[in-house]
């Protein structure tokens, strides 16, 4: 092979022999050529240094040179986005960006803002879930009466979690991921109110707090259309036994009409449906269909009386079951005292019972909370 002359001069990346009429460029104080320099060259963005393509330290918006980047710039540890020095969240040694920041002091908290909405967990072998919003108030919207009752009820997984509420004068809420009614009834409810209770909270005893329960829409039919019929026929069952329904809430015509109002009786359930696809109400409504996951029972007036609220669970599921059941013709059949005649839950017979709504007679009512 032909050594190489003295004054001959050769790209120090390709290896290219550069005539003495070419141009060239220096990089790091080594000779590169022309098309080296604009194929495999970048410029830092910060200090303007050129350097080889595969050492910035950028990405596909900033250019840098290791030194820039190791003097002013850091990586979100969560989802590794570029970040200067002076837009980066600092917490416990980690370094964030604005969205990863907030996400994990939002997780880390004890309450939770009320938009605060993670990835459902559910629990329980069932095709119907059920999610729990019990409001509790008048002991404060308190960070350590929070961690006391998630010690509760989150002793072996993560399944409740507690949100501020706008709606509520001095309280929080607290929330379920979905889970079976066999979970639910299973579930430590009756120790996270006995501890809401100790704490000074109440639920029942109030003139602001909801229980609210989430049905996950796919149990209703295999399609849209299915779940639409369905639907229109729990509109259709509600409207049909209002009174009774209103007289099992606990809530007065006025809060009811406040946040969970009906939508008005018509001859079929699709005529109701149509009404409520029309979004007066908003979300305040008896069953809020604004929701693209689940419908919500908003009926219900809170409670921390353990047989109220598996009561009101049981209830639920057995309007969804005469509405999977029964076609139209045969709600239009069904009487309240028909209705109830189908139902076999100790807990909904006796709450039934105690609001008068099963037979006439007389029982003994534990105060609620």
């Amino acid at each position: 092979m032909e050594e190489k002359k003295k004054n001959e001069l050769y790209c120090s990346h390709c290896g290219a022999l550069i005539d003495e009429n070419d141009d060239y460029e220096e990089v790091n104080g080594e000779i590169v050529c022309t098309e080296c320099f604009e194929h495999h060259t970048v410029t830092c963005d910060r200090c303007g240094e050129v350097i080889w393509t595969e050492e910035s330290f950028g990405d596909e918006y900033t250019t840098l040179c290791h030194h820039c980047y190791e003097s002013h710039y850091v990586r979100c540890s969560c989802c590794d986005a570029l970040l200067h020095e002076d837009d980066a969240y600092h917490l416990d040694g980690y370094a964030y960006c604005s969205d990863c920041y907030h996400e994990e002091v939002d997780k880390n908290r004890s309450i939770h803002d009320y938009s605060y909405k993670p990835d459902p967990v559910f629990y329980g072998d069932s095709m119907r879930y059920f999610g729990v919003e019990l409001e509790i108030d008048g002991a404060g919207k308190d960070s350590d009466n929070a961690d006391e009752i998630l010690s509760v009820g989150n002793r072996n997984d993560e399944f409740i979690y507690i949100k501020s509420d706008g709606s509520l004068d001095d309280g929080m809420e607290i929330v379920s991921h979905p889970a079976s009614l066999d979970y639910h009834k299973q579930y430590q409810w009756d120790k996270i109110m006995s501890k809401a209770v100790s704490l000074g909270y109440r639920s029942h005893q109030t003139s602001t707090c909801g229980l609210h329960v989430h049905v996950n829409r796919d149990c209703l039919g295999d399609s849209r259309e299915e779940q639409d019929d369905t639907i229109s026929r729990i509109l259709f069952f509600v409207e049909s036994h209002w009174n009774e329904l209103l007289k099992f809430s606990r809530r007065s015509e006025y809060s009811m009409n406040r946040w969970a109002a009906r939508y008005g009786y018509e001859k079929t359930g699709r005529e109701i449906l149509d009404k409520a696809k029309k979004g007066n109400n908003g979300r305040y409504a008896a069953v809020n269909l604004m929701n693209y996951a689940t419908i919500e029972f908003r009926m219900f007036r809170g409670t921390l009386k353990i047989n109220t609220f598996v009561a009101t669970l049981e209830l639920v599921n057995a309007i969804i079951n005469v509405a999977l059941d029964y076609s139209e013709e045969g709600l239009h059949k069904l009487s309240w005292s028909d209705f109830v005649a189908t139902i076999a839950e100790p807990e909904l017979i006796a709450y039934l019972k105690e609001r008068r709504l099963y037979i006439n007679e007389e029982t003994t009512t534990e105060e609620d909370m």
